[in-house]
């Protein structure tokens, strides 16, 4: 083996340097997945582990074809997603099968579907009590419900319960087994999701990140091996960064990201091009390889337009073409408004 210092990402963090050998160690105990990107010195960028010749007779191989190292632990569940804009998924569920949603989420449900709330996400890892106070103190944290609504088909046959995002925008599937078992995503961004999906919070520990990063210091961590739908404004788009590549985004606009991408923040350069600009004072800066997960409208700049246009806040009507559009106060008169 040789004396280069190694360095591996993991949830968006730099950890090393440490020598060949404790890398090698740490892959062949399934310690670092075998996707997990590394670097080390003397070379130009990162990339996957099992792609690196001194260290991919080192990685376990894959699992098979929707299988995860993990084990299966969520319920399989199938779905339909409806509508365009203000959209709708409902999700099938076999006798003893469950989701788990945010609280007030819910649109409708079948026979034989019984409702619970309770603390934390309800997977196996908070199988305790004091699991399950710990999980809804995470979920605080993050500003959301300290609880959350379990659907189970407790009837005969099959029943379906449907949820509801709370803003127009699209909902999107992502099976997590076919994401290394993890993504990150903002706070608000979850709806709902097979049980068994945990559901906590991820930390960015790097100071910039925390201080400047639009979603904060605080993002959403869904680990397992099941289905989550995830809703953000506008229209979702998916994008594969390779090993090294770069893509600066508005920070309001990152919905969600697997764990190899790392994450941080970039200042926009110039003082006139930040305080003029109109596109704030800083960018979210992805580096790959993995997916990352980008919406068009932020629910934040779509409030801040309401907000802008309401007359509460001095905000006036705005007619397409009509003279009373164009009075103000007047318009209002005729229109009812």
């Amino acid at each position: 083996m040789s004396d280069r210092m190694w360095y591996v990402a993991v949830d968006g963090q730099t950890i090393g340097p440490m020598s060949e050998a404790e890398l090698v160690d740490a892959l062949e105990s399934s310690s670092y997945a075998p996707d997990t990107q590394v670097y080390c010195e003397g070379v130009t960028e990162w990339a996957p582990a099992n792609t690196v010749a001194e260290l991919k007779s080192h990685t376990p191989p894959p699992p098979p074809p929707g299988q995860t190292t993990r084990g299966t632990v969520a319920d399989e569940v199938d779905f339909d997603i409806h509508g365009e804009e203000m959209q709708f998924v409902e999700v099938e569920l076999d006798p003893g099968e469950s989701v788990v949603a945010e609280a007030g989420a819910m649109m409708y449900m079948g026979d034989g579907i019984e409702m619970e709330t309770i603390f934390g996400d309800g997977s196996a890892k908070q199988s305790s009590f004091v699991d399950k106070l710990v999980g809804a103190g995470k979920r605080m944290l993050t500003g959301e419900s300290l609880f959350m609504t379990v659907f189970s088909h407790q009837g005969s046959g099959k029943s379906r319960a449907a949820f509801a995002s709370p803003y127009p925008g699209k909902i999107i599937p992502v099976n997590l087994a076919m994401h290394g078992g993890q993504i990150i995503c903002q706070k608000d961004a979850f709806l709902c999701a097979a049980k068994g999906v945990s559901v906590s919070i991820a930390f960015q520990k790097k100071v910039g990140t925390a201080l400047f990063g639009g979603e904060g210091f605080i993002m959403q961590k869904l680990e397992g091996d099941g289905l989550a739908f995830i809703h953000a404004g506008g229209t979702i788009i998916e994008r594969e960064l390779g090993p090294g590549e770069t893509l600066r985004v508005d920070t309001g606009c990152l919905v969600a990201l697997e764990s190899s991408v790392n994450y941080d923040i970039e200042f926009v350069g110039g003082v006139k091009s930040a305080i003029f600009g109109g596109e704030g004072f800083f960018f979210a800066r992805l580096r790959g390889a993995g997916k990352v997960w980008l919406q068009s409208l932020p629910f934040s700049r779509l409030a801040g337009r309401i907000w802008q246009a309401a007359p509460q806040t001095g905000g006036r009507t705005q007619g397409e073409g009509s003279i009373l559009g164009k009075m103000g106060g007047i318009g209002g008169i005729f229109d009812g408004d």
